[in-house]
């Protein structure tokens, strides 16, 4: 009883010290939690409102499984966002914790990679030949966390289209940069200019907020983060190890399943079909043409130049 009664005078302590920082009465939110509801999961995790965001657009059932499997993925980037973001804002960044939230980030792609059987195996084809006009000119190409993604992975240069990553000037501004990247080609047609709906719906939605993102990920993206360290860790095989790991999984093992998804139902008619934004899907996602790395000051001259090319 009496060591209950110092634990209590010690947390009341530690709040009186908590509340007194920030120039709150303690008393008032003492008061405040005596009103509280008792915490439920359902609505902790918010499950009414998070089920209640799959709405189909036709009467084919598997587009619910379309739909609610893209909010996954939506979720899963959410998460790894949420993890380069504490590597990047880390002041006293080490090994461990880098190598660390690495492997942690390639547990979440890895879990993509595998869940892509959801697609593969999870919708009938003739159902989904249909229902995905109803989602034109829509495209996962679309995924502004995924672009986000790749600008917190690596330096701009990297993720600059293969044809102008050796010419193109590495200070070139932001907005410059932009129109320069890999994923262009999916929605532009380089001998004329002209963009697709798609990719000016899509820059007209995110392009001021890409910018400001790359702007503040410069100098502390992934790539960078590692390029800081003492050249000592640098060295860390460990570390090393989890980022080769983690350039594999998101640029080759990842994109690949996806690849091979949208290969089974693109391909399954008399001949190829297009994306639904209309996009050069087969270039744009194989990564054997645009040889997107991340780190590949990590990789051999004969990896780099093989990225892609055995699969």
């Amino acid at each position: 009883m009496a060591n209950d009664l110092n634990k209590r005078e010690e947390l009341l302590g530690d709040l009186q010290e908590k509340y007194d920082a920030i120039g709150q009465d303690l008393n008032t939110h003492l008061s405040g939690l005596l009103q509280q509801e008792p915490l439920t999961y359902w609505d902790y995790i918010q499950v009414d409102a998070l089920l209640g965001l799959q709405t189909k657009r036709t009467v084919f059932p598997d587009e619910m499984v379309f739909i609610m499997y893209h909010q996954i993925n939506e979720l899963i980037f959410k998460m790894i966002l949420w993890e380069i973001e504490q590597v990047a804002h880390h002041q006293a960044l080490n090994t461990t914790f880098f190598a660390e939230r690495l492997l942690r980030i390639s547990r979440y792609f890895d879990m993509l990679t595998t869940s892509f059987d959801i697609m593969t195996q999870g919708m009938e084809v003739e159902q989904y030949m249909k229902f995905r006009n109803s989602l034109a000119p829509a495209s996962g190409f679309q995924s502004a966390q995924y672009r986000k993604i790749e600008f917190a992975s690596t330096e701009l240069i990297n993720l600059i289209d293969a044809r102008f990553r050796e010419t193109i000037d590495r200070n070139t501004p932001y907005e410059h940069a932009l129109d320069h990247l890999y994923w262009q080609a999916a929605g532009k047609d380089y001998t004329t200019g002209k963009k697709t709906y798609l990719l000016t719906a899509f820059e007209k939605r995110y392009r001021d907020e890409f910018v400001a993102f790359t702007q503040e990920y410069n100098t502390i993206n992934l790539a960078a983060k590692f390029k800081s360290l003492p050249a000592e860790d640098q060295k860390n095989s460990e570390l090393i190890k989890a980022m080769r790991h983690y350039d594999y999984t998101v640029n080759i093992t990842w994109v690949m399943a996806h690849y091979r998804t949208a290969a089974k139902y693109l391909n399954s008619g008399s001949k190829q079909a297009e994306a639904t934004g209309g996009s050069a899907w087969v270039k744009y996602m194989h990564p054997k043409y645009q040889k997107r790395i991340f780190f590949p000051e990590l990789w051999s001259e004969k990896e780099r130049q093989n990225w892609g090319h055995d699969l």
